[in-house]
């Protein structure tokens, strides 16, 4: 959606080396917002954007109005499963609808072979792979490892938005995220949750949506440590800016 950082520069990164023509999209979806101060305040400095592009090799920018991707009334809803009312879900309802429409747009407007998204929006992927396979897409969806700063924080257009002092507070949930990480193999599932709440708590400043760890496949908490594919989620309002942040445990 834009206001691009060294994040979304590593996808088009990697899909250099797997795709011979590389099109990236710059479109503020609306009806992904499902508060209008928000998408009112989203960061635009497309000419930041597309100088960004332009040095990393992108071939193709899309950047489409509102009206051309939204030319008249539409209804749009499909079934993305149990997982699109979870974590992200829950408190941003019908996000998801929104999410999986423009992306559906996209789609049908470039016919990718191959499209790139960040993990640090993990529900997301899993929500467009959900799109994907409702429709039989001919696309291959990959996952890219999220980009962190040097001091861990999970990179974000967001974080333009971070005082100095919440840009420091911030830096708990990558540290709860890391704990969980780093401990996985010795605690438990309910230790691990109740540590990483704790820090996070103890922080002033920051107040927690969700910590959990869930399967990675379903979103579902999950309590035995020997599934595959357990990752663990934290959303947080900082400040007046709301952050999510990820981490894969195994």
């Amino acid at each position: 959606m834009g206001a691009l950082h060294k994040g979304h520069v590593s996808l088009i990164n990697i899909a250099q080396q797997y795709a011979d023509v590389v099109v990236c999209s710059i479109f503020v979806n609306p009806t992904q917002f499902t508060d209008p101060k928000d998408l009112e305040k989203y960061p635009r400095p497309l000419e930041h954007d597309m100088q960004m592009l332009r040095e990393a090799g992108c071939d193709v920018v899309f950047m489409p109005s509102v009206n051309e991707m939204y030319p008249g009334p539409e209804n749009w809803h499909i079934d993305l499963g149990p997982a699109e009312f979870l974590l992200e879900g829950e408190f941003r309802k019908g996000h998801y609808q929104g999410v999986t429409q423009i992306v559906k747009k996209l789609f049908d407007a470039v016919s990718p072979d191959l499209a790139f998204f960040g993990q640090k929006d993990f529900q997301q992927v899993l929500m467009i792979e959900t799109m994907v396979a409702y429709f039989k897409l001919p696309v291959q969806i990959i996952s890219c490892p999220i980009i962190r700063e040097s001091d861990g924080l999970a990179m974000s257009s967001r974080n333009i938005h971070l005082s100095e002092t919440d840009r420091k507070n911030a830096l708990v949930l990558s540290r709860a995220l890391s704990y969980v990480k780093d401990h996985f193999a010795e605690k438990s599932i309910p230790d691990l949750l109740k540590a990483a709440k704790d820090m996070i708590s103890e922080v002033a400043g920051v107040e927690l949506d969700y910590f959990t760890i869930a399967n990675g496949k379903t979103l579902h908490p999950e309590s035995n440590k020997n599934q595959s594919d357990l990752v663990a989620l934290v959303a947080a309002k900082v400040g007046q800016t709301r952050l999510i942040d990820n981490m894969l445990l195994n």
